[in-house]
């Protein structure tokens, strides 16, 4: 049928659009398929990411406390100003792309990670928040991708990182719950090199797990959680926008620097031209 269906908010959050152009969890998935930011004063966070990523946004059908983040009129992000008031920590989530949301869900409790919301139903779909066994929140979603899945994934974050004690342990745990080099079509590659775990999708590399130093004891100092890398064009005028709008430059590089905004929650933004 070539009727028009409607698309909801989050990771399918792009419109109307037919339903054979319609990508699924069901077949991409194990990937970073969308990322959310909760924070407590919606205007403030859209000014913020406005002055420094040159973001546009529109509403939610979630309601009133939510946004969609748009660059160059794609979605590319979803703002939720719940943190006060559901008590959450103000923090960007990466958000995997799951075939089952219960099943992932259980898995991730079987080997000691923890549910915090959900699964919920978000129509067309479900997501539920989670953390792995060392403290690093992570969101899961089953249902319908943005329409044209590489689109959304080229103009949304670079790739994300994982920060953590044992690159190799928590490599196992995504991966037994993502179906990561299951063989299945469509789960994604992990690979090891450079010192970092290498997760490719399509021949993409979406997500990075990094511990230190090859060799070296977990290190009981770092604070696990996975880190938001967003493409721009120039990255010291976005690090100076950010210290002129409220935020602040926790590194500074040529090519990177790591940002965070004026609710404190951090993220990373890469040169276009490093990918």
């Amino acid at each position: 049928m070539n009727e028009d269906i409607p698309v909801g908010d989050g990771p399918s959050a792009t419109g109307s659009r037919r339903r054979e152009d319609v990508l699924s969890t069901n077949s991409v998935f194990g990937a970073p398929c969308w990322v959310s930011l909760t924070s407590r004063d919606l205007q403030a966070t859209q000014d913020f990411y406005s002055a420094v990523l040159g973001w546009r946004w529109r509403g939610a059908k979630l309601g009133e406390h939510f946004r969609i983040a748009l660059a160059g009129g794609v979605p590319v992000a979803g703002i939720a100003a719940v943190a006060a008031m559901w008590q959450m920590a103000v923090a960007w989530t990466p958000y995997f792309a799951v075939p089952d949301a219960d099943l992932a869900v259980s898995r991730a409790r079987e080997r000691g990670g923890t549910a915090a919301v959900g699964p919920l139903s978000f129509p067309p779909g479900r997501a539920a928040l989670l953390a792995d066994r060392d403290g690093a929140t992570f969101g899961i979603w089953q249902g319908e991708l943005v329409s044209n899945w590489e689109a959304w994934r080229r103009a949304a974050p670079t790739f994300i990182r994982l920060h953590t004690r044992d690159a190799f342990d928590s490599a196992i745990f995504y991966g037994e719950i993502l179906d990561w080099a299951s063989g299945q079509a469509g789960c994604c590659e992990v690979e090891y090199e450079g010192g970092e775990v290498v997760l490719r999708s399509q021949g993409d590399i979406v997500a990075r797990i990094d511990s230190g130093a090859v060799g070296a004891a977990p290190d009981p100092s770092v604070r696990p959680h996975w880190q938001v890398h967003f493409a721009v064009a120039d990255v010291a005028a976005c690090a100076r926008a950010a210290e002129k709008h409220g935020g602040s430059v926790l590194s500074e590089g040529d090519d990177e620097a790591i940002l965070r905004d004026p609710d404190g929650a951090q993220f990373t933004v890469t040169s276009r031209r490093t990918r």
